[in-house]
């Protein structure tokens, strides 16, 4: 696995405050993949992690903004025995590198520009924030918060999740049944609908709709595609009309 004697200042400044030694040595050996450079580029620094698969590899994807690489957690989930994490909170990204560092094969970390305000999903499954009877709402890493806040008077489910592959489909599927409408909202951070076919397959048994909320292809800011808190209240008020 390709190491690092410096890893990059962006990654250390924004998360690394505090980080043990174990964590910083974990950084140090993953392979770091700036999402604000070029498509070009990010497809270079891809191409030998992948080329390697049966190879522990760490990836720490860096820099992304709503106008850069949406596409990255879909490569990812797409790819066979890969783990795949969207941290909500620099907490979270320090125990997702310890855990993939002690691990085996290839893992994908996206580290979040802006984040939630307390850290979350310690256990690695989804992590049940609130009950409701109406529907549930699968809220991704950054976009928690968000979430809560877009819902607060809704009676619904909030599910979060920071590890999205695997995908917790004992933890969705409980939430679901437990509800009293089959309906899920999916919110993540990235292109709309990466988890989608994960939420069909868990739910290939149980009548359900969904609604899955993201960025296009073509990216732009979260409001001009009601991730923003405004809209997805509206989104969901008439999902579950």
């Amino acid at each position: 696995m390709t190491r690092l004697s410096d890893p990059p200042s962006p990654i250390l400044e924004r998360f690394g405050k505090g980080w043990d030694p174990d964590t910083l040595s974990a950084l140090a050996a993953s392979v770091p993949i700036d999402l604000g450079a070029p498509v070009e580029r990010v497809l270079e620094q891809l191409g030998p992690a992948l080329g390697r698969p049966e190879a522990r590899t760490v990836l720490v994807g860096y820099g992304a903004s709503y106008d850069t690489a949406p596409q990255d957690v879909a490569l990812f989930g797409a790819l066979p025995g890969w783990s795949v994490h969207v941290p909500g909170h620099p907490d979270e990204v320090g125990r997702l590198l310890r855990k993939a560092a002690a691990g085996d094969g290839g893992t994908y970390l996206r580290l979040p520009e802006q984040g939630n305000a307390e850290p979350h999903g310690a256990s690695g499954s989804f992590e049940v924030i609130r009950l409701g009877a109406g529907g549930v709402v699968l809220a991704v890493g950054p976009t928690l918060d968000t979430v809560v806040r877009a819902t607060d008077r809704l009676d619904l489910t909030i599910l979060y999740a920071s590890t999205i592959r695997p995908f917790d489909a004992v933890g969705l599927r409980t939430a679901v049944l437990a509800a009293d409408r089959a309906d899920v909202v999916l919110v993540e951070p990235h292109l709309a609908g990466t988890s989608a076919h994960c939420v069909a397959e868990t739910l290939v048994n149980v009548p359900h709709r969904l609604r899955a909320l993201g960025l296009p292809w073509d990216d732009s800011e979260p409001c001009a595609h009601g991730l923003d808190e405004a809209g997805i209240a509206a989104t969901v008020r008439a999902f579950l009309r």
